[in-house]
Parts: structure tokens; sequence; C-alpha cells
């Protein structure tokens, strides 16, 4: 689970509902189911549209996700496993990897491939295929909320629109020119907080996701072909360093 992600939406919230409760108005006075329906309704289906049924359902369920839950192993782990099983492939043979356990779902389909005895352009193919699409998903993801973000603003001001239609067509009656003045004013305040809160940093938070998974996949993908081509388990170690920080690298050679 990522905690950031639950700490950071419920922080928000958070401070909102304190500034409600400082300024000495009732929560009450914030909620407004025509300007939850006009900014959040609003927003998912003008974002609905955009993609079709089957890509939007999709992609909304890849970003909560993918946000959600953090399955990312450090590099330095990572390497350590690529290592691990070099060794277990030169002692034992392909074969060994087979009684292996490994969590990493991308790592498991390369090492099975090796097993196997599939070739190396094969095992390149079809690894760098699998990773390309698990990036268009995030990718994907990222744009979903992307347009969400950018349409509930949008949808904020069409509801202060219609609070303000409402409020002026019955300036005869001043029992409903505050309700109406309420609904513009919500409005506006719900598009703000579903862009900025939630659609925006879910958003973002893919994006880095995507870059990192990027990296990730690479990383494993160079390891297994490694593998593949026989070399010792320092080699593999060594070659694979590049994608640490630099700072990092001497800590981990001592290590090792």
């Amino acid at each position: 689970m990522d905690y950031a992600t639950f700490l950071g939406i419920g922080g928000g919230f958070g401070v909102l509902i304190l500034a409600v409760f400082m300024e000495g108005s009732k929560l009450s006075m914030f909620m407004d189911l025509l300007a939850t329906n006009v900014v959040v309704l609003g927003a998912i289906t003008t974002t609905m549209a955009r993609f079709t049924m089957g890509g939007f359902i999709a992609a909304a369920g890849t970003g909560l996700k993918a946000v959600a839950f953090n399955h990312h192993v450090s590099a330095r782990d990572m390497i350590e496993k690529i290592a691990e099983l070099a060794d277990i492939v030169r002692k034992q043979g392909p074969l060994g990897l087979e009684a292996v356990e490994i969590e990493d779902e991308f790592l498991a389909k390369g090492m099975r491939m090796i097993a196997d005895g599939f070739d190396l352009p094969i095992i390149r193919e079809t690894l760098e295929r699998e990773r390309d699409l698990q990036i268009e998903r995030l990718e994907d993801a990222n744009k979903l909320f992307n347009f969400m973000g950018n349409a509930a603003p949008g949808m904020g001001m069409v509801g202060t629109i219609i609070g303000l239609v409402s409020m002026f067509s019955h300036m005869d009656d001043p029992k409903k020119i505050g309700p109406g003045m309420a609904v513009a004013l919500l409005t506006t305040l719900y598009g703000a907080v579903m862009a900025n809160v939630v659609a925006l940093p879910i958003a973002d938070k893919l994006q880095i996701k995507a870059i990192e998974e990027n990296v990730n996949f690479t990383l494993i993908l160079d390891g297994v072909l490694m593998i593949r081509e026989n070399k010792s388990p320092a080699v593999i170690r060594d070659m694979l360093l590049s994608y640490l920080p630099t700072k990092h690298r001497a800590a981990f050679e001592e290590a090792a």
C-alpha cells in the first residue's frame, strides 16, 4: 500500500475541513448535491468521452491500482536478486530456476523463458513488448486523471453560471437568492478541490510511476538477457550498477 497517496489526499481534505471549523461554519453548509453532480459526474463523463468505454475502465483501474498499491522493488535489491539467479544458473543450469520462487512477475517470466530454453532474440522481443505495453497503460491512466483534473474546474465554472442564472432569475424572491449564490460558489470550490486535491496529484504520481517502472523493467530485461548469455554473477552485478545513483554504488560494492 502506498501510504503517501492516502496521507496526501486525506490530509488535503482534512486541512479543508479544519479550515471550515476554524472559520466557525458548519460542514453541512458546504455540502450540495447539485454542485456534486455538476462537478464530479460532469468531470467523469467529459473525461469518459475522450476514451472508449473499455479504455476508460482499463485506464481508471490501472491508475487507481498503481497509486494505491506500491510494489516497487529497489534497484539495489533487484540487482542482488538477479545476481543470485545468475549464480543458480551457473551452478545448476537453467532448469535450476524452476525450483526458485520469484515475487516479481516480470523477472519470473524472464526466468521461465530461460528455463524453457527460448532463444535470446525471442526473450528480448517478448519482454520489451510487455514492458512497453505496461508503460503505455500507465501513461493512459496518467492522461485520464490529467483530463479529469482539467475538466473539474471547467465544470465548476459551468455550475457557477447555473447558480448565477438561478439567482438572477429569482431576484423577486429574496429567499432563493442565497441558495443560488451558494451553488455558484460551491461548484467553483468543488472543481478546485477535485482538480488540485485528487485528480492532478494522482496524475503526477502515475507519471512518476511510469518512469520508475520503465527503469525497473529495463534493469530486469538487461539482467535476464545477461543470464541467458551465461555471464558470471560478478559481471552481471558490475554491469547493472549503472542503474544505481552514483553515491550508492560504493556502498553496494562494499556490501557485495
